[in-house]
């Protein structure tokens, strides 16, 4: 359990993080959770591993009308304690254990890209995005990636070598919606290698469903997110036929067999999911502010 031989860099500025990742071919250390794991079992090898620990500026919670800004320093504890936007805090309580949320990065997960993992089916339902900055001629190039652009495969995002992701963005929840996360794990804090899903529900001022979302996790290799507004059909949410709605859910995703679940089980284990994450959803867009 040692990883592989590499040259460390501990850059003090952006602009020397974006020069290093410029010139070499290596890995970006932000919280590790994900990186040490991965190099002490030999399943990734970088040549350079680029310490971003000491840049300043990047450690950031900015939480305004259109969302919050998360800085690819902040913390995954400082993140759920600081109590910005309701699902993220919802999903980050599923998130592992205090020990390694109180290292983890937000960002880090979201460019991990894990498929089984709650932060990008945050993103991806939300309809965020990530800043990546790179080194350009004459100054700093930065770029904005949309979710359903940036989660590219199992362990796969669009950050590009000698890229680093800067920030994500999570839009705000319109008035009178409501969230909720549900995941099966092994264990409480283990990754959703089963399934998850979470939900976003908003009402109209009569109360009833006017948009409805999910992002399933666990069952692709990125989040797949289903819109089921039509479906739910601008009803009262009491009046909502479920069993309709996870039926159009069950239809977006096509989860495969492993050594973890059966395809079958996961499908209902998925639709299971997606009603109670939808119920709950609508009962606290429904509650009084």
């Amino acid at each position: 359990m040692k990883p592989p031989p590499f040259t460390y860099h501990a850059p003090r500025d952006l602009d020397e993080a974006l020069d290093l990742l410029a010139e070499v071919d290596g890995k970006v250390l932000a919280g590790g959770q994900s990186l040490i794991p991965l190099l002490n079992m030999r399943l990734a090898a970088p040549a350079h591993v680029v310490d971003v620990n000491r840049l300043p500026g990047l450690s950031g919670i900015e939480a305004g009308p259109e969302g919050v800004t998360v800085g690819a320093l902040a913390r995954q504890a400082e993140v759920a304690r600081a109590g910005v936007h309701p699902l993220l805090g919802q999903a980050l309580r599923l998130v592992a254990h205090p020990v390694i949320r109180n290292r983890g990065t937000v960002v880090g997960s979201l460019v991990h890209a894990d498929p089984a993992a709650e932060l990008p089916a945050v993103l991806a339902v939300l309809g965020g995005s990530v800043r990546l900055a790179r080194r350009a001629p004459g100054g700093t190039g930065v770029r904005q990636v949309a979710a359903d652009a940036f989660f590219a495969g199992p362990l796969e995002s669009a950050a590009e070598p000698g890229e680093l992701a800067v920030s994500a963005f999570f839009p705000a929840l319109p008035p009178r919606s409501g969230s909720a996360f549900e995941e099966v794990a092994r264990r409480h804090g283990d990754y959703a290698l089963l399934a998850g899903v979470c939900a976003v529900v908003t009402l109209d001022e009569d109360l009833h469903v006017a948009a409805a979302r999910v992002a399933c996790v666990g069952v692709g290799p990125v989040p797949v997110v289903a819109d089921v507004s039509e479906v739910c059909g601008r009803r009262p949410a009491a009046t909502v036929p479920w069993e309709a709605v996870t039926e159009a859910v069950r239809r977006a995703v096509e989860p495969e067999d492993d050594i973890h679940a059966s395809a079958a089980y996961r499908l209902h284990l998925v639709g299971v999911l997606a009603e109670r994450a939808l119920r709950e959803a609508a009962a606290r867009a429904a509650a009084p502010p």
